[in-house]
Order: structure tokens, then sequence, then C-alpha cells
């Protein structure tokens, strides 16, 4: 509730800053309500912890939200109706003293906000009825707390930190190598959610993998689609898989591929027994030791995939395995529970019951404890606050208090992961990109925006209410995911507090109860009517899979307040954005695996990202009249049209992928990311472009074949001192060998692909004292190269390394000692210190 009110009074801020001389009589109630909502935000933090307990409290809270709402909703519609977002031309003001039209809707502003400062009003008197305390947030100094030093103090989990499962990792290695079975065998592991079977499966995975030819981890949902499921399996092995075929081509090509390979495919999280059914005339048994590995929630489907052999039933961790696993999280810097004071200890057991051996529990609230004063008065203040249920329940209202005790700044950032479908692989960046544009961060005593952002997902990692699957190389979250579970509570306070619709099976035929803010239709939920439900007051939007579910049109001026448009479609489907131009509130347009016919942005004032993949259009207008454009994100093939030359594009920060002749003349002082396709050429007028570029920190260029040789020779890479990523793709020129001083120095991340080298170009790249990731992909050496890729010194840094090219690779002893993954087709030696065994060694033998 609070990030509403802090919200709205941030917006009202802006409004007496920007525009209070230019709306007369009306920027006096705008200050009164202002000052109203001043008083009452002092008092939110005490009726929001009281609010699970008192009913009467709750209806309180849902009165002062249905308020901010329509204040939010007032001032945005009156600048709809104006035509400008937040006044930044003063001269689009000043015609409110002699347009008529306009002053009709200053009026109108006036009216509503004369009856929303009377119900703010009614609101405040009520705190005394309801024995509210005024208290200070703290909860706004205490991200810098968590949040400065994350970078230095990641580190990645190992094995170590998980308890009891080792013997179950252990008996699961023995059946998925068990030789007296050489057919293809189904091992099966069940329990409940949040049992640690996902766990588990990658301990498995990662101590197995190196003995299959091909192998896999793949996560399902419920919604099972065995297209979708056949497409992941087959990306493993074919770099591009046709979208527009049918099931029984893509189990053709599957089937046909193993039939040659010795492989292990795990299926982590299967809910029905259609999955096995499916998959199990399309996976060969050749009799080579092959293994599919499947954790369920549900015996049935365990038994259904192997009824000769048992499922390996999951146990509930053991008290002092509980005991072990909350101390480990509670008390991260403690060696053992030894050193855990008596009273402490007395309390962490009573703790650790409540969780039942339920292990996602206990992690989830030794994180809580961990965030608390070590102190008998702290931890007895979570015991005595959990309210728990013996049931079931008692693992969601673990994660309840989780949520409870966040920050008001996150809580709203959380609730936002309900808008993602089940298993939804969310990119950290898209994410932070939504949230600014709704307006859920700010400037904290960080340097920008994004920043700030970036510490907010990282917090959520912290706390456990998100899992990490990919990582940059400077320690960014790239990638994540979020646990059933807790989806369903994100799904549940966003409900709660009419933050996000999920238009669901549930909701299916019935319409939802009060006015949608913010709605999501995810791919399974076939719900016709939710676009009826949709209206002006929505203020963001996302549709996934859209196939079916609208006529194929959707009209944005319905939609008119709106700032976040994610779709999320099938490439086949045709939508057409009618009236996208009256969306001056949007900030965020996505549309992915689409296909519509025109874009025009004359009139948009406000838009900030704009993202096209896999989408197919064929004009796009007005772009580069948006002067808030900080990223612009298409792809090859829907490559966008000339930037302007002569006026400065100074908010544009991304930009990719473009043409070299649309972009040589433009003027961007900001840009950080550049991606360039079918370059032929004109290095002269690509230098000068980077000349200007000097906060450019990433460059993508796709060569339409050969590299020209003034990109690399005479050192003209070098010469961009900040340059931290560069990918390159296409011939290196002839009679000019790769050296180190021909590339950024400061270069972090290198990626190369379709080379040709007739040469090993390692010795150069180990001189690269920064390079942290190098990946080299397919043909970056020549065909007829015959001798093993070696690399005998340097590298010291890198972490990352990963080689496409059928070529053996030889690793001297003492390289690489940072190195954390490497994936090769064929590994001859790999000579790493005994302290980095850790390291993930993926191969392919042939």
């Amino acid at each position: 509730m609070a990030e509403m009110v802090v919200s709205v009074l941030r917006k009202l801020a802006v409004i007496m800053a920007n525009e209070a001389q230019y709306l007369g009589g009306v920027a006096k109630k705008v200050e009164r309500v202002q000052r109203e909502l001043t008083r009452i935000k002092c008092c939110l933090q005490d009726a929001d912890s009281k609010r699970k307990r008192d009913e009467r409290v709750q209806n309180w809270l849902n009165e002062l939200r249905d308020a901010a709402y329509r204040i939010e909703d007032a001032t945005d519609t009156f600048f709809f109706h104006v035509g400008y977002t937040d006044a930044r031309s003063l001269q689009k003001l000043r015609r409110l003293c002699n347009k008529p039209r306009d002053l009709y809707f200053l009026h109108k502003l006036g009216t509503k906000l004369d009856d929303i400062q009377n119900q703010l009003e009614e609101i405040s008197k009520s705190r005394v009825t309801y024995g509210f305390s005024d208290l200070k947030d703290k909860s706004k100094a205490e991200p810098n707390v968590i949040m400065t030093h994350r970078r230095a103090t990641y580190q990645e989990v190992d094995e170590t930190e998980v308890v009891g499962m080792q013997a179950d990792k252990n008996k699961i290695l023995e059946l998925l190598h068990t030789e007296q079975t050489p057919r293809r065998a189904v091992i099966t592991i069940v329990g409940p959610g949040g049992l640690g079977k996902t766990t588990l499966a990658h301990m498995v995975y990662k101590s197995a993998k190196a003995d299959f030819s091909y192998h896999i981890m793949l996560s399902i949902s419920r919604q099972f689609s065995l297209t979708d499921l056949l497409n992941k399996m087959l990306s493993k092995y074919i770099d591009f898989v046709p979208k527009d075929r049918d099931v029984d081509y893509y189990a053709g090509e599957h089937n046909n591929f193993l039939s040659s390979e010795r492989y292990l495919i795990i299926l982590d999280d299967v809910w029905t027994n259609d999955v096995w059914n499916e998959l199990k005339y399309i996976l060969p048994n050749v009799k080579n030791g092959s293994r599919v590995l499947i954790t369920s929630r549900f015996i049935e489907v365990a038994t259904l995939a192997n009824s000769q052999m048992p499922p390996y039933e999951l146990n509930f961790l053991d008290e002092k395995e509980s005991l072990d696993l909350l101390l480990q999280k509670a008390l991260p810097y403690q060696e053992s529970d030894e050193e855990c004071p008596n009273d402490l200890l007395d309390l962490a057991h009573k703790l650790s019951k409540k969780c039942k051996g339920l292990p996602l529990a206990l992690i989830v609230l030794g994180d809580i404890i961990s965030s608390k004063e070590p102190s008998y008065p702290a931890w007895e203040r979570v015991l005595k606050t959990m309210n728990w249920h013996s049931d079931g329940s008692g693992c969601m209202r673990v994660l309840a208090m989780s949520y409870e005790d966040m920050p008001y700044y996150l809580k709203a950032c959380f609730q936002y992961l309900a808008f993602f479908p089940e298993d939804h692989v969310i990119s950290a960046k898209r994410l932070i990109r939504m949230w600014i544009a709704e307006g859920f961060i700010t400037l904290e005593g960080r340097p920008t925006i994004e920043i700030m952002a970036e510490d907010y997902v990282e917090e959520l990692s912290k706390r456990s209410m998100i899992q990490v699957l990919s990582r940059s190389t400077n320690g960014l979250i790239k990638h994540f995911q979020v646990h059933d579970i807790l989806r369903y509570l994100a799904m549940n306070e966003a409900g709660h507090e009419n933050f996000v619709t999920v238009f669901s099976q549930v909701l299916a035929g019935k319409k939802p109860d009060g006015i949608i803010r913010r709605a999501s239709l995810q791919a399974q939920e076939k719900n016709s009517q939710f676009i009826e439900y949709v209206g002006p007051n929505t203020r963001s939007l996302f549709l996934f899979d859209t196939d079916g579910y609208f006529q194929r049109s959707l009209h944005c001026s319905n939609f008119r307040l709106l700032k976040v448009l994610e779709i999320v479609g099938n490439i086949r489907d045709v939508i057409e954005l009618k009236s996208l131009d009256k969306l001056i509130h949007l900030k965020y347009l996505g549309l992915r695996n689409c296909t519509t016919k025109r874009f025009s942005f004359h009139g948009m004032k406000s838009l900030e990202t704009l993202e096209l993949r896999e989408t197919r259009y064929s004009k796009c207008n007005g772009l580069w009249t948006i002067s808030t454009l900080k990223h612009v994100l298409v792809d090859y093939s829907s490559a966008i049209r000339e930037l302007p030359k002569g006026t400065p594009i100074s908010n544009l920060q991304t930009l990719k992928w473009v043409k070299f002749r649309d972009v040589c003349d433009a003027k961007l002082p900001n840009l950080r990311t550049l991606a360039i396709e079918n370059y032929s050429g004109e290095w002269v007028s690509m230098n000068n472009l980077f000349q200007t570029l000097r906060n450019l920190r990433k460059l993508k260029i796709d060569c339409s074949g050969k590299i020209p040789m003034d990109i690399v020779y005479p050192k003209a890479l070098s010469n961009y001192q900040n340059l931290q990523s560069l990918y390159l793709k296409g011939e290196w020129p002839e009679n000019v060998n790769v050296e180190a001083s021909l590339l950024p120095p400061q270069i972090i991340k290198l990626k190369l692909k379709g080379s040709r080298l007739n040469h090993n170009p390692m010795p150069e790249f180990g001189k690269l004292n920064s390079l942290k990731k190098l990946f080299l992909g397919k043909r970056v050496l020549t065909d007829n190269w015959e001798g093993p890729i070696i690399c005998p010194k340097g590298f010291h840094a890198l972490q990352y390394l990963k080689v496409m090219d059928d070529k053996d690779l030889t690793v001297a002893q003492g390289v690489m000692p940072k190195l954390t993954y490497l994936k090769a087709k064929s590994i001859i030696s790999v000579h790493l210190p005994l302290e980095l065994q850790h390291v993930a060694i993926e191969r392919k033998s042939r």
C-alpha cells in the first residue's frame, strides 16, 4: 500500500514543481491533496502491520488505495485530454489560458480533486478510531545497507550449502550408472513442492552430464506443450529450429538424432501423465545406457513412467537437518550450531519445527532471520508473528512472512512478477525497464535509476524470492525464474491489492471485481472475454501467446493511460495496433513473435523502450520524434529507418540492430550499446561516428561477408578505451594475424563468429588482462585447420570459455586460474588447480 501512496505523492510533486503556475486555482487543490496524503503516509507502516489481524484496518487501507488510484487516474486523464504528459513544453501549457476545451478539462480535474480531498479527510480522521501511530518509514534507508556491497560479496552457491541431500544424490547417480540396465531407463523422484526435487535434480545433472553425449534439463509447466518441449530439446544441438513445423517433424528430427547418442534427459516438475505418454514414443531405446530422470509432485506420474521401479520418494528433512539448514541461512558466518548461543538455539529449534522439514520454507525463514539482529527479542518477535497453521498452508505463510518483511519499495516489484506465466524465464533487463516505466524506481543514493533497479533485483535474490539462472561477467543477474509457490504468493498479494489481475481458468466467464489496473493474459488461459474487462484505467497490459484471444486487432485508444504494453505471440499472429500513437503515457512497448502491419509513433511523447523481437512489420514512422527514447532493440529482419542527422538523440542508450548507413551521421552522445548489421566497409565514417560515442561500452558488428581490414588494422579498435564488450561476425581480414594490441585494452567480453582464422588466436587472447568471457562460435577457425586449439599461457581473469568449433582444446597447467565454466566439443586436456575442480565442463564426444 505504501508504494502506491509514495508513487502518487511523487506524481503530485512533479505537477507542483513544473505545472502549478499554469493550473490556476486547481494548483491549490493539488497541493491540499498532497498535504493530506503526506499526513496519512506517516501511519501506513503501522496500519500495514495490523491489516492481517484486523479486517477493519484492511478496509481502511482499501479505501486509501482507491483514493490514491483516483488521484492517479484524474491527473493522467487530464494530461491525456490536453495532449501532453508532464509539462516538458511550457508553450503547450500556456494554451490552457485561451482554449475552452482545455479549460473544461481543467475544471473537471478540479472538481474531481475536491471530491477526492473530502474522501481523504474522512480517511485521515478514521486513523484515530483504529489507533494508528505515526511512524517514520524506516525501510527507506535499508536498501543501501544490503545493496551497496552486493557485487563484492556475491558467491555462487555450491553443494556444500545443501543440507541433507548428498545421500539422495549418490543413490540417484547409482541408478543412472547401473550397467545392469543397458536399455533406456526412467528414474523418478517424487515429493511435494518446495521439498528440493529441483535442487537434487540439478546436483545429479551437474555430476552426471559429462558421461552422456547429449544431456539437457527441462522445467515442465502444468500446461504441457509437446511442440514447445521438442523445440527446446532440438535447440540444444541445432542452431536454427524452424518454428512453423508440426509435431511430427520435430519428433522425427529428435528421434533421428538421439538414435546415435547416449542421452540424459531430466524433466523437472512434471504435473500430468501426458508428458511421458507423448515422449516415450519419441525417445529411442537403443540399449546404450540412456537415461530419463523425472521429478514430480504426483506418484501417479512417476508410476506411469516406470511401473517396474518404485519412484524415489524424497523425504522431508529431519529435526537435525532442519536446524542445520535454518542456522546455515540465519547465521551465515557461523561455523556450526555449537557457536550459536543457547538461548538462540532454543528459539531456532522452535522456528525450524514450524517449517516441518520443508527446505524451501527453512531457507526463506533463515533469510528473514539473517536480516535481524542475532538477539533473543528479535528472533522471538519473528516466532510470535509467524501465525502459521499446521497444514499445507504453512509454507505459504512462511513465504508471506518474507513478503511482509520487504520494504515498501520492493513489494510492488515483487507483485509485478505475477505478470509472467509459470516457469517463464524472466530477463532482468527487460523487467527493470518495465519497473522504470511504471515509476517504481527512484534514485536513493545510486548513480542511475538503472543501477538502483539492478539492486532491487539483487535484493529479491538475496531474500530467496527468485531463482537466479545466469549472471553476466560483472555479476549482475541476467535471467531468473520464480518458484511456483512464490509466484502464487505474488499473484495472491497482487490480486488482494488490485495491483495485477491475472486472467486464469478461475476467472473464465466471470467478470473480475473492481477496476483492472494491470492485466496479464497468459498462454494457457483461454478467456476470450478478457478484453472487455480491460479499460481506460489500465496501466499495464501483458498478452502471452495471443493466438485466438482477441480479433487480431487491439484498439489502443481504449487503454489511454497505458504505460506498459507487452505482447508475446505466435509468429503467425497478425496483430493490428490501432491508434498506437494516442498512448501518450506509454513508456514501454515490447512485441515478440508477432506480425503487424505498421507502427506510427507520431504523437507519442513518453516512450522509453521499444523492443521488437522476431516481429515483422511493414512501416515504422515517427520513432525518432520521441525525445524520451532510451532503448531501441529490434532484430535483423526488422531494422529501423535512418536516424536524424542534425538533432542529437540525447537520451538514447541502447540501439540494436541498425544498418550502418542509417546511423553513420547520427548524434548519440549517451549511447552505451550499439549493434550494426550488414556492415561492409566505410570505416572512415564509422570511425568518425565512434569518435562521438564517448560512453559506448558494448559494440556488435555483423559483417555481410569479410570484416573490412580497416576495422582491425592498423589498431583501429584499440583506440576505444571504454569499450568492454565486442562481438564481430565475419571473415577475418587475410594476411592479418590476431593480436592483442588490435583489440580494445579494457575488453571484458569477446565474441567471434565465422572468422575463418588460419592460425591459433589463443596466445594473443591470453594477453588480454581484463578478459572474463570468451565465446568462439562456429567457423572461427578454417575448416582445414588440423591442429588443436592450444591455450599455452595467460587468461588471468577469464571465467567463461565456450568453443563451438569441432576442434581439440588443450589448456596448459596454470592457465585460466579463475575459470568457472568451460564448454567445448572436444577436450583433450584441461589442467585446473585443485581448488577449481568445481568448474562446469561440458563436452560432446565425437
